[in-house]
């Protein structure tokens, strides 16, 4: 694999498995309003363009629902007190990132997570590690766009040569298309093998350890 000097994380998916404590959130607002449950595996096909799309496709009729809202508000507050329940690291993760702090790499994570959940959870289990979190905010534009890229970038101070992004899905793939660097798609998390070959994955690894070939 080649030398790279800068990694560009994705967050879900990619650095830890959150997807029980989100489709614990995501059934718990919907529940408030007598609507429709939805299993793990149907909540993990639903996620990757942030939680506001997520509760978007959970919600029937989607922002069109006159309690989409509500829904959604309650959703941020319940994920806000519960998103570390169960969320942990994928394994692997935490030695793959020391071994590469300590070759001196850069690292960050770009997330289409609300930005408090990023930056709480970024914190949480890798502030040691990583030092730049860029999620969802409303003066940036969100995923597959490149500015969370940029702005990450930019705060490492590093230039665009020389970078990967590593990410889970395929808006991770065509983020890193739209900024112009290669990506690494990783089959532990929310998308399948075939799922990302179909959307133009450029090369795949089934753990983390790959990363430091």
């Amino acid at each position: 694999m080649k030398d790279y000097q800068t990694y560009i994380f994705d967050l879900d998916g990619t650095l830890i498995d959150s997807i029980n404590d989100l489709a614990t959130s995501c059934n718990y607002a919907l529940r408030q309003y007598g609507m429709k449950q939805y299993a793990v595996d149907e909540v993990r096909m639903m996620v990757g363009n942030g939680v506001k799309k997520l509760m978007e496709r959970a919600t029937p009729g989607g922002l069109d629902n006159p309690h989409f809202d509500e829904v959604y508000s309650i959703f941020r507050k319940h994920y806000m007190q519960h998103n570390l329940d169960t969320t942990r690291p994928y394994p692997g993760i935490m030695e793959t990132l020391a071994e590469l702090q300590s070759r001196h790499k850069k690292m960050a994570v770009v997330s289409n997570k609300f930005y408090a959940a990023t930056q709480e959870i970024v914190n949480h289990f890798f502030g040691d590690l990583i030092h730049v979190a860029i999620g969802e905010r409303e003066d940036i534009r969100k995923k597959p766009a490149p500015d969370t890229v940029f702005e990450a970038i930019r705060q490492l101070g590093v230039k665009k040569e020389g970078c990967v992004y590593v990410g889970d899905s395929d808006v991770d793939i065509d983020t890193a298309i739209n900024s112009g660097m290669p990506c690494i798609s990783v089959l532990w998390g929310f998308r399948s093998k075939e799922f990302l070959l179909a959307h133009g994955a450029m090369q795949l690894i089934s753990q983390p350890s790959e990363l430091l070939a």
